[in-house]
């Protein structure tokens, strides 16, 4: 039978659906679901760039980037603030941690557009000065650091850690820092580094 032809009985599948008043329904029902998300979803922005505000280590930093820039790539590629790295890209390795509300967040998986109007910190803003952060001590005094590749992820991840339980246990160290990876395997030393530094208060 072709495609045109009426079904044997007369009756086709459209002419019973409109007879039955079904396809108006569907019609009333849809239609007014599809204007309410339009709505009441996000303004869409992009895909050129658009203006981002962050901040970062107490400053404002006003950007004109992408929708799909991710954090690391906001601060390292506009904003010359390169101390966290890019390892796996894929956030997997931690190399690229920063905290953002004081919780470490894989930068590399964020982003920027996203975390507008927070409090944004990465290794860059820890020395005062010529003044190590503690923590970053400690990573030289015990050195806890070969390439020196993972060093800035594991030590806003610590950062972190020491922030929200600042004489953290074993068990504590060892769950904050499981979101990180360092290929040289220097995890004794990253964890001696860790464990010497008490009483850190909140940046």
């Amino acid at each position: 039978m072709a495609a045109t032809d009426d079904p044997p009985n007369g009756v086709s599948r459209r002419n019973f659906l409109k007879s039955t008043g079904v396809a108006g329904i569907a019609a009333s029902v849809i239609a007014p679901a599809a204007g309410l998300a339009a709505q009441s979803g996000p303004k869409e922005v992009g895909p050129g760039e658009v203006p981002v505000r962050l901040t970062v280590n107490g400053r404002q930093l006003n950007l004109m980037i992408e929708p799909r820039v991710t954090l690391l790539d906001a601060l390292r590629m506009r904003a010359d603030l390169t101390g966290n790295k890019r390892g796996c890209d894929r956030g997997v390795c931690g190399a690229c941690t920063m905290l953002v509300d004081g919780r470490p967040v894989y930068a590399c998986s964020t982003l920027a557009i996203d975390v507008q109007g927070r409090q944004i910190r990465n290794v860059d803003g820890l020395a005062n000065g010529g003044q190590l952060h503690p923590v970053q001590q400690a990573f030289c005094d015990k050195d806890a650091l070969m390439c020196g590749f993972c060093t800035p992820g594991f030590i806003m991840a610590s950062v972190g850690l020491l922030e929200k339980h600042p004489n953290a246990t074993p068990e504590q160290i060892k769950k904050g820092l499981d979101g990180n990876i360092c290929r040289c395997g220097t995890f004794n030393r990253i964890f001696e580094a860790v464990s010497s530094v008490k009483g850190v208060q909140r940046g």
